[in-house]
């Protein structure tokens, strides 16, 4: 076994006493066997760089929180006798206003010092290209602060370049985009501000490439530094930030990724008292406190956000302390969005209503091919008689093609296979009816009123359905428009007074976020809030709350053997 093979088994990045680290306000790097010389080298460097935007031009050792070095030893500390770097990615979940963007700038410079690499290319990526050019302007700065740095490397302000003279190496800061490492294989990349790229058809795609850039390079490194995202996680960010809590919390073994997440653990994210509201938890989650943020401006900002109703307290709450946001509000939501969270079950599936409901009924919302084609089954349990929904969508890929900005989130909704992406047109009917003739085999809908259509689009449906045997009286049309205010103040009643739960899915609740009401007179009418905000299996659950509020009795499976109807 060789030296690198022989400290790899040493190179373990789970730490889970994280959270007694958070309250105590130690480092979240665990112990690692690092080259101390070279990663208090670099450290040093790092504390030499001074800020330039600043009065006086402060030393990042007296402006930047120690988290920065934590970061800085370890990716520097990281490389073995045989060149080859352990740690060869970060992943940093840091709150606004702890100086990202400055510290990230700092760690590149520090980069292009510590590089033996001869004509290396390092890349600092912002989401915009304000961020890009915030980042340019702070390395920039730094360097020509700097006597000695200012004659060593040469600053080229309309590309965003920096030049070491001595190597020709060079860092580009650049924006987020397709072509952004075309003709590269960096040395190191960071990555600002990733939740903000993942709403990018191509962020996957793009990280991906990034990832296997760097794979030539033994020493490359790729460090991820980000806010939470003002909306619940989605794509390639909420992929990245799973996989890092994975590694901090040991289920994720084998890896060369380092997380740095300062997130209050999930009970203090989720506890109906919500204690992270109070500013004396809120130090867990700033490690630039005191420096860069202060808690009395804090505690200013949350007051106005507070008085600005639910919405803004989230959105706020996500930048500035991370709390991950389960559900995004509006001001013209559905008052059902309300309740969404607290009516999560999270083992309700179709297998689950058919052994506890004694009667599912189904709604189905057809779209066009630009839309969702939504299908819900709504359970009466047998017992207390609450009722249980469940949905499931399709979409054509032209609905990809057409929307290219929630193709991530259509792709987390087929991951989580509460979506399907149609491989052929016919795929969605098939599929669907197929679900509907289960429920019908398992005795369980009943003979009348038992599926709610939207009869617009629904031939393709009525004709696999009839294969079947399903037909009317069983299939019957449901009235839109404020004909169906009555089913929408049903279901958020349900909602309200708990008698309601549904399986929390990322499909649904985006549905439910995406749902804008309109009161008109005593109706009330559900819109989405865009073009590309769907809502079909929303309102698919809508029409399946009409069937079900007729209060149903299945006909059970002895009626249809007895019929000879084909079962599947």
């Amino acid at each position: 076994m060789g030296y690198a093979s022989a400290i790899r088994a040493d190179w373990s990045f789970a730490c889970p006493d994280w959270v007694e680290r958070l309250k105590s306000g130690r480092s979240l790097v665990p112990d690692l066997p690092l080259d101390q010389e070279e990663g208090d080298r670099a450290v040093g460097i790092f504390n030499n760089l001074r800020l330039p935007d600043v009065p006086d031009q402060p030393y990042m050792a007296d402006a930047a929180g120690d988290w920065f070095r934590d970061i800085v030893r370890a990716i520097f500390g990281s490389i073995d006798e045989n060149g080859e770097r352990h740690v060869r990615n970060v992943f940093g979940l840091v709150p606004k206003k702890n100086s990202k963007t400055t510290g990230g700038a700092g760690i590149m410079v520090v980069a292009l010092l510590m590089n033996k690499r001869p004509r290396a290319e390092f890349l600092l990526i912002g989401p915009t290209q304000d961020v890009a050019d915030t980042a340019y302007q702070q390395a920039a700065g730094m360097i020509e602060a700097d006597e000695y740095l200012s004659k060593r490397f040469q600053t080229i302000e309309h590309t965003k370049t920096i030049k070491d003279r001595l190597n020709k190496a060079k860092l580009r800061i650049k924006t987020f985009d397709m072509k952004v490492l075309t003709g590269s294989k960096p040395a190191g990349v960071l990555l600002d501000e990733l939740h903000v790229m993942s709403s990018y058809s191509y962020a996957s795609r793009v990280l991906g490439q990034i990832s296997g850039g760097l794979i030539p390079n033994k020493e490359s490194f790729l460090i991820i530094i980000t806010t939470q995202s003002d909306e619940p996680p989605s794509g390639v960010f909420k992929s990245e930030l799973q996989y890092a809590r994975g590694v901090r919390d040991g289920t994720i073994t084998d890896s060369s990724t380092l997380p740095v997440l300062y997130e209050f653990p999930e009970d203090m994210q989720t506890a109906k008292d919500k204690p992270w509201q109070d500013p004396k938890h809120w130090s867990m989650v700033l490690p630039n406190l005191g420096l860069s943020i202060t808690i009395d401006r804090l505690e200013e900002e949350w007051r106005a956000a507070q008085k600005k109703g639910e919405e803004e307290e989230r959105r706020w709450a996500s930048q500035h302390l991370n709390v991950e946001i389960g559900l995004a509000l509006h001001s013209d939501r559905w008052i059902g969005a309300d309740y969404w969270e607290a009516s999560v079950d999270k083992q309700i599936s179709l297998e689950y209503m058919k052994s506890v409901c004694d009667v599912i009924v189904f709604g189905g919302d057809v779209g066009g091919l630009l839309d969702l084609w939504g299908l819900a089954a709504i359970g009466r349990h047998k017992d207390t008689r609450h009722w249980l929904l469940w949905a499931k969508a399709w979409a054509q890929p032209s609905v990809l093609k057409r929307h290219p900005e929630i193709v991530e989130k259509l792709n987390d909704f087929e991951r989580d296979g509460d979506l399907v992406i149609c491989k052929r047109v016919t795929q969605d009917v098939e599929e669907a009816a197929a679900i509907i003739a289960e429920i019908r085999d398992a005795g369980l809908l009943p003979e009348e009123g038992a599926i709610g259509l939207d009869p617009n689009g629904v031939t393709a449906l009525l004709e696999e359905l009839a294969s079947y045997s399903i037909v009317d009286p069983m299939v019957k049309a449901v009235s839109q428009g404020y004909r169906l205010s009555s089913s929408i103040f049903g279901i958020e009643r349900k909602l309200a007074d708990g008698t309601m739960k549904h399986n929390g899915s990322r499909l649904l609740s985006w549905c439910v976020e995406n749902a804008r009401a309109e009161q008109r007179g005593v109706n009330v009418y559900i819109d989405k809030k865009t073009v590309s905000s769907k809502i079909d299996p929303l309102v698919a659950a809508f029409n399946a709350g009409e069937m079900m509020s007729r209060n149903p009795e299945a006909v059970g499976q002895s009626v249809y053997e007895t019929r000879g109807i084909r079962m599947i």
